[in-house]
């Protein structure tokens, strides 16, 4: 959801009058992040459960409550410099570039998601941080919106796929094949 969302508003599809809504939806996507990160560092995923903790509360809690307040602050005439939010989003570019070999070990699609948000976290940093023109920013949305794909894709495949005992939707092999369980025994 937050993907498509970002696409409409990146490309133009949207004004930005819509960010109280895009807000909102965006703090109804925090929750259900927190969850899914919460069970995933639960069962021992902690790549996965890192992320998705991490997505939860940055992209999600904050850049909803963000877009609320600065459509408020821009029917007010508050004066924010949001510079500043490209020198956050330049941490969390940086974060996600770091972590993206961990999803080679990952189904090709699930990969694919998050080689899609490195670029378009990386042009949206640096035009907020007003380092780069904002004309490639609709080039970010673009971004999005196959990362949002391709992350409906793998959800749909892991649910079907587990449901029914049996590919339904493949999800491409891992790029990179996690090591085999170790057969010897440590003394």
């Amino acid at each position: 959801m937050a993907c498509f969302v970002f696409y409409a508003l990146l490309t133009g599809k949207v004004t930005a009058g819509v960010s109280p809504l895009m807000g909102i939806w965006l703090l109804g996507g925090f929750v259900v992040q927190l969850c899914v990160g919460l069970i995933e560092l639960k069962e021992g995923n902690s790549t996965g459960g890192n992320v998705f903790t991490f997505f939860s509360a940055f992209f999600m809690l904050v850049t909803g409550l963000e877009l609320i307040l600065k459509f408020f602050a821009a029917t007010n005439g508050w004066k924010i410099d949001a510079r500043i939010d490209g020198w956050a989003w330049l941490a969390l570019a940086i974060a996600l570039t770091t972590w993206t070999p961990a999803y080679f070990k990952s189904p090709l699609t699930l990969c694919a998601v998050v080689v899609a948000l490195d670029p378009a976290l990386w042009i949206i940093s640096l035009a907020d941080m007003g380092a780069i023109a904002r004309t490639p920013v609709p080039i970010a949305g673009v971004f999005l919106l196959i990362a949002g794909i391709f992350g409906l894709y793998t959800a749909a495949g892991v649910i079907l796929n587990t449901e029914f005992g049996r590919t339904i939707l493949p999800l491409g092999a891992p790029l990179i094949k996690p090591a085999p369980p170790s057969t010897t025994a440590s003394h």
